[in-house]
């Protein structure tokens, strides 16, 4: 019975007692659920593979996981994150030295005050060692492991965060890089229309029955639409450098698709409540860093109490080799070290207020991504909403500006309008097939703004282990 309670004593003493504070998650200062969604539980999405459907893509998003330089660093800083927490939970045991010396010394007999001592002196030592090691009574060791564990999950979180954003950007680029594209063809097309049609004005004009303002204005819309074209393709070069940098050059580009023919899941729960946000990266990483914080209070606290350290060894010693393991040759240390503070200038308490003081900076920082992250949803939602009512009266516009020319068209092969007529609805045509391509893409990027603020799918991403 008194061996018993003398291992649960030791037992408590090496656990020690903590100082950290009782962690309590901040609620969310935010609402409780997004503008103009209604009550109810929101199903998380699908993995980015099931989210976007074009194979291009995903071969482009494959590439990008496996050689982005940033995404690369990103996990290089979680390694090192992991390293520093096995560092300082390390410090909670106490570690076991093999060690063995010899050491040669003379001494002046002078020193010594008599002539006939020995001045040489030989000495060696084979022994387990302990070193320094800290019984943590008040948790200061506990704590810091604590904070450096909290840390390395933050930086975990940091980078599936930044890989989810890479997917997005990828996505992002991509269909921006289609929508270039075929913009630049309608403009190629159009462009080869239109210099057919200036051959044509300028060979009426030479027989009569056009005006030289007629040609000058054929000519003009000809230009227009060359120089157009010309944009567009030093826009699609530069897109087509943005996407290589982000797949690390490792693969040579598809060929970009139509816009039209691009498709992102987006469909959503009847209800999205805002504590989804809760599974975003970023969030958990905010958390992790104020758990950490959180520790380092308890560890600052403890620096106010005593410090007890031990070190020991046990081992043989002999002024000869060969003595080493004969009789009578054993050696042992043990040497306990009690450290109290008396007086430090008011260091103690200044790390004190210093944790406390970065507890309510991450305490802020915390809320402030969770409204940032609010936002980025809202922001999203209100985007999707519109553009697709944007895009359903660009398609009608569209639809009637296709009419209208061949209307004014035929008006003008009868002799009823003029061929400036034609111009201008050719103009504002070729204007509403290029507005059309573009809100096709800006509805495919708030899907891509949708997946990023939602935190990602609902599978774990690539590279990460659960």
């Amino acid at each position: 019975m008194f061996k018993n309670n003398f291992a649960l004593a030791a037992f408590t003493l090496l656990a020690g007692c903590s100082f950290i504070p009782n962690y309590e998650r901040p609620a969310a200062p935010v609402p409780e659920h997004f503008a103009g969604v209604n009550d109810a539980k929101a199903s998380a999405l699908p993995a980015w593979r099931d989210y976007y459907a074009d194979p291009a893509l995903h071969t482009l998003i494959e590439a990008a996981l496996a050689n982005n330089r940033d995404l690369r660093i990103a996990l290089a800083r979680v390694d090192e994150a992991r390293g520093l927490a096995g560092i300082a939970r390390a410090d909670r045991f106490p570690a076991l030295n093999a060690q063995a010396s010899s050491s040669t010394s003379r001494t002046p007999a002078d020193v010594l005050g008599f002539s006939q001592a020995r001045t040489i002196s030989r000495r060696k030592d084979l022994n387990l060692a302990i070193p320094t090691f800290e019984l943590d009574f008040w948790g200061r060791v506990a704590a810091l492991s604590d904070a450096a564990r909290a840390q390395y999950l933050a930086s975990d979180e940091a980078a599936k965060s930044f890989q989810i954003s890479l997917i997005g950007d990828v996505a992002n680029t991509w269909f921006q890089l289609t929508e270039l594209a075929e913009r630049e063809r309608l403009a190629n097309a159009t462009l080869k229309n239109r210099e057919d049609s200036l051959d044509i004005i300028r060979k009426r004009r030479d027989a009569g029955l056009a005006t030289d303002l007629d040609a000058l204005a054929a000519e003009s819309l000809t230009e227009s639409t060359r120089a157009q074209g010309a944009d567009l393709h030093r826009q699609r070069l530069q897109m087509e450098n943005a996407l290589s940098l982000l797949t690390g050059m490792a693969i040579q580009l598809p060929p970009a698709s139509d816009v039209s023919k691009q498709t992102a899941m987006a469909e959503l729960a009847p209800g999205l409540p805002s504590e989804v946000l809760l599974r975003r990266p970023d969030v958990r990483a905010a958390e992790q860093r104020l758990i950490a914080a959180n520790a380092n209070i308890g560890a600052a606290r403890a620096a106010f109490f005593p410090r007890i350290a031990l070190t020991a060894n046990y081992g043989t010693a002999s002024r000869q080799l060969s003595g080493l393991f004969g009789g009578g040759s054993q050696a042992w240390l043990f040497q306990p070290v009690l450290s109290l503070p008396l007086f430090n200038a008011g260091q103690a308490q200044a790390n004190l207020d210093v944790a406390q003081a970065r507890k309510v900076v991450a305490v802020a920082d915390y809320e402030k991504t969770i409204q940032q992250a609010f936002r980025e949803v809202s922001d999203a939602l209100a985007a999707r909403t519109t553009y697709l009512e944007q895009l359903h009266a660009l398609e009608k516009n569209l639809h009637s500006q296709q009419d209208r020319l061949v209307r004014v068209k035929a008006r003008a092969d009868a002799g009823l309008a003029t061929y400036l007529e034609v111009l201008d609805a050719n103009r504002e045509a070729f204007s509403a097939e290029q507005s059309l391509v573009t809100t096709r893409r800006q509805v495919l990027s708030t899907d891509v703004a949708l997946y990023k603020a939602l935190g990602g799918g609902d599978e774990p991403s690539a590279g990460f282990e659960k």
